[in-house]
């Protein structure tokens, strides 16, 4: 699966756990496909700022997947009900 529509993914399940900050600089990444140097000039900060947040949300939700499991169940349950 593409990184930018596992990330948007993680963050509908997910999101509500993160900063409103970094879930806006994910939603801008993921959603509306901007550059680290876009974000960057619209948030007033450096785009090394921009990576590190991301990068440590993106860590997070992963993380929060990896122990919850909701996505993959998730998935599981639309491919049974698929069957039947």
């Amino acid at each position: 699966m593409n990184r930018l529509v596992k990330l948007g993914q993680l963050l509908d399940w997910y999101g509500a756990f993160l900063t409103e900050r970094q879930r806006s600089l994910v939603r801008q990444y993921a959603y509306e496909d901007c550059s680290l140097g876009e974000i960057a000039e619209r948030e007033g900060i450096s785009r090394q700022a921009v990576r590190d947040a991301i990068q440590t949300a993106e860590a997070e939700l992963m993380d929060m997947e990896a122990k919850l499991g909701l996505i993959e169940t998730n998935g599981k349950m639309r491919r049974l009900l698929e069957e039947l």
